[in-house]
């Protein structure tokens, strides 16, 4: 094992710097051509042992990174289209709605998560469930919990606001 693993560190240092070069090229991104070269030997490295044997182990990881590139486009590409169909997002409320917002940034994590979920992405507890890898009750409870929590805030605020 130790002799492979010298093998495909040499092969490595020989070919990393053009990989990268290459992807580069093919990305207009560095960070992207890095991430991709990187996951491409990473790939070659848990093959290691059937890739040495390949009549051309460098064409096999390029092959691997022009397939990470092309499947990266494709991602980008349906996130555009999905972005296309759904209303822009706000980022920056006005009162009220804003001021509701930032009370919903003090809840706990689970409970902040929740909250968003339903009242920003609409899903259904079941949904909410799936996504948070929690039972359809859980989330229910969480629901309750941080709607209970926010009135008591917005009560509290309401009452300070009446005495002031």
């Amino acid at each position: 094992m130790a002799d492979e693993t010298h093998d495909f560190d040499a092969w490595y240092g020989e070919h990393h710097r053009a990989l990268v070069a290459s992807m580069r090229v093919l990305c207009h991104d560095d960070a992207v051509a890095e991430d991709i070269a990187a996951e491409a030997f990473v790939r070659a490295l848990e093959r290691w042992p059937r890739v040495q044997e390949m009549e051309s182990p460098v064409g096999w990881l390029h092959r691997v990174a022009l397939n990470l590139v092309r499947r990266r486009a494709r991602r980008a590409a349906l996130h555009d289209r999905l972005l296309a169909r759904t209303a822009p997002i706000v980022t920056n409320v006005d009162p009220p709605a804003g001021e509701a917002w930032l009370l919903v940034s003090t809840l706990p994590e689970r409970q902040r998560t929740a909250v968003v979920l339903r009242h920003v992405a609409r899903l259904t507890e079941a949904e909410i469930a799936e996504a948070m890898g929690v039972g359809r009750s859980t989330v229910s409870s969480t629901l309750r919990d941080a709607h209970r929590s926010l009135r008591k805030q917005i009560t509290s605020s309401d009452l300070e606001l009446d005495h002031a």
